[in-house]
């Protein structure tokens, strides 16, 4: 078995991300990677050149639509002899122009995104990890990984050897049209060496006003109540008639790491996979966001790589067998109370306008 973790989290180097860069670098690095494409495009960068192309090309047209109706305000004002007037639109052009000035030289000179992928892959060279801006639908079991369209990775860092885990965001998109909406979260991955069965952990302290900030709802009754403050931390998910299988995992001492150092975030356990989720998309350049999340690999990776190393579902008849029975591969979904409370409120307000409450 690999290492939980090769990454020394005493020696990580941070400096990539917060040192200060010039231009000339991010225009040398982003040269650097596009003749990497241009002498071989199957050359996988990480890196999306196309990103910085239709940035360019939606901020021009959208320049010049406000130019051209600027230009056609001043002209008018001028032969109306507004001479006030024409002289604050001009005064209102020239800091318009200048603000857009400023945000083309931050967002593709020193700043936007080739400068942060710059310090990203920086970064990861300097601490033997490896860095994607974007990966689409990454193959993980994980719940959030299966949700919407237009799934993909981003900034995202993964391990180079030993046990692998990649942390970063995820984004996808539910619905259509008006009520299309993007959903960003933050993820950590880490592999594990055992097939387990399916566990959730739902914190508590990220819970919304409605309850779980969850984007599936599972079935209550495969709630497992475990001892001491566990539960006043998290709510534990587990597969019905594999109870014991989760308090063989949730020891004591795994518990105590999962309140003190994963206690904001939900926790899944799915197939040989531990994923750690934020309803909130990582900020990539978060020195001290990346310090949590290897701490989390490193303390509570560890310990749940050791604890589960050993296990097999006695449900399949072998001690060897890295399978868990198909009942407990999967939570089964339930329905949410927040929609039911939502759901009956709108009924109950559609009944009442339907027969004339409101006009009594």
């Amino acid at each position: 078995m690999a290492d939980p973790v090769t990454l020394d989290l005493t020696h990580v180097d941070y400096a990539a991300l917060t040192e200060p860069i010039t231009s000339a670098q991010v225009r040398a690095f982003r040269a650097s990677i596009k003749a990497q494409q241009r002498a071989d495009p199957t050359i996988k960068t990480g890196l999306s050149t196309a990103t910085s192309v239709i940035s360019i090309v939606v901020l021009v047209v959208f320049l010049g639509f406000v130019g051209v109706f600027f230009f056609a305000g001043f002209v008018s004002l001028a032969l109306d002899g507004s001479g006030d007037g024409a002289t604050g639109l001009l005064i209102f052009m020239a800091v318009f122009i200048g603000l857009a000035i400023l945000i083309i030289v931050r967002h593709f000179g020193s700043g936007g995104s080739w400068a942060k992928w710059m310090r990203l892959a920086q970064f990861a060279a300097a601490n033997g990890l490896q860095f994607r801006s974007s990966s689409a639908n990454p193959n993980y079991s994980g719940m959030i990984f299966h949700l919407g369209d237009g799934r993909a990775a981003l900034n995202h860092l993964n391990s180079a050897s030993g046990r692998y885990f990649d942390l970063g965001s995820f984004r996808y998109s539910t619905g259509s049209g008006k009520s299309r909406s993007t959903h960003n979260w933050g993820f950590l991955a880490l592999n594990l060496d055992r097939k387990l069965p399916n566990m959730v952990l739902d914190s508590k302290e990220n819970n919304t006003l409605f309850g779980s900030d969850l984007p599936i709802t599972f079935r209550r009754d495969q709630i497992l109540s475990l001892e001491g403050d566990f539960d006043k931390h998290f709510t534990l998910y587990c597969p019905k008639e594999y109870e014991q299988d989760a308090l063989y995992v949730f020891t004591p001492d795994l518990m105590a790491l999962l309140i003190d150092d994963a206690g904001s975030f939900d926790v899944e356990i799915v197939d040989d996979w531990m994923f750690i989720y934020s309803p909130h998309a990582f900020a990539p350049l978060d020195a001290q966001n990346y310090a949590r999340l290897f701490n989390i690999v490193h303390s509570v990776g560890t310990k749940t790589v050791s604890q589960t190393a050993n296990y097999h579902d006695d449900r399949i008849g072998s001690a060897t067998a890295n399978i868990v029975a198909p009942q407990g591969q999967r939570l089964r979904h339930g329905t949410s109370i927040g929609a039911l409370i939502i759901g009956g409120a709108i009924a109950a307000f559609w009944l009442y306008s339907l027969f004339g409450g409101f006009g009594n």
